[in-house]
């Protein structure tokens, strides 16, 4: 039963669960169970997903037969703080996971380019390792370029905002935004209003670009981007979002596993037909 494991930032709730749901392939889903989980569960028991949630010493070995089980680990988004901490976690959770895994996909960019020597890093391991990337092989800079489409597409846009400070907002974000103001440092209390819109001024932060994923798993999207705007006096301007990027990733990562997995599995099939013949 081959077993593909996804370890992504929380930014990434909504991508991974409308790869889930849209999936028919899939046998099995496990969720480990830490204190980032709770959200991407709520979307997955809303949209009638069938999954199972375990703590991390109990994700069971890799067990034979055909069907293809994912394992979804959601990591915390206070990791970005620190660019070293996030390579420290992530490396630490892929070597985890790998035993239990015959394919490893990231929900990562480069964030910092902390992580991008991650797959030559484990090239080693006896277990395929893959991180968010475009189609000319390029890892994807972060979760705003990767729903973008990717890096020109990223660079179009930041030249089109012409030098005007601009917060790109996924519904993730939108939902999330005080904690991650805080965690980039913009703001220790995303609370006290007068102090953030002061040091947004400065910064020289005057838009929102709200951008249309296509995913309704935050019900409370456009609510989170009108307060954004109008607790710090910001303009909104729409952008089209995509999901070819994470879902290309996650088809390739999927193709090969399986493939490996059957090559795998076909050599003890052929002995066993020989032997009849004998």
């Amino acid at each position: 039963m081959p077993v593909i494991s996804i370890i992504g930032c929380r930014m990434f709730e909504d991508e991974i669960v409308h790869i889930l749901e849209n999936d028919h392939e899939i046998e099995k889903i496990i969720v480990v169970k830490n204190e980032d989980c709770s959200g991407i569960m709520r979307k997955m028991m809303e949209a009638g997903i069938p999954h199972k949630m375990l703590p991390l010493e109990e994700i069971p070995e890799k067990q034979e037969g055909k069907g293809l089980t994912l394992v979804i680990y959601v990591l915390e988004l206070a990791l970005h703080a620190i660019p070293e901490n996030l390579k420290k976690t992530v490396y630490s959770q892929v070597e985890i996971m790998a035993p239990l895994s015959d394919g490893i996909l990231l929900f990562y960019g480069l964030c910092g380019n902390v992580l991008g020597k991650i797959e030559e890093d484990f090239k080693a391991l006896g277990c395929k390792i893959c991180i968010l990337k475009e189609e000319n092989g390029e890892i994807v800079d972060d979760c705003i370029g990767a729903v973008l489409g990717g890096r020109g597409r990223y660079l179009e846009v930041l030249k089109s905002c012409k030098g005007v400070g601009t917060f790109f907002r996924t519904p993730m974000w939108a939902a999330n935004w005080r904690e991650m103001i805080r965690t980039a440092g913009l703001s220790k209390d995303p609370d006290d209003i007068k102090m953030s819109k002061f040091v947004f001024y400065y910064a020289g932060y005057k838009r929102v670009a709200r951008i249309n994923t296509g995913l309704a798993y935050e019900k409370e999207f456009e609510a989170c981007v009108r307060e954004f705007s109008a607790l710090f006096d910001f303009e909104i301007t729409d952008l089209e979002g995509t999901t070819k990027l994470v879902e290309s990733c996650y088809t390739k990562t999927k193709t090969s596993v399986i493939e490996s997995s059957a090559r795998k599995t076909s050599f003890p099939a052929s002995t066993s037909c020989n032997e009849a013949g004998n």
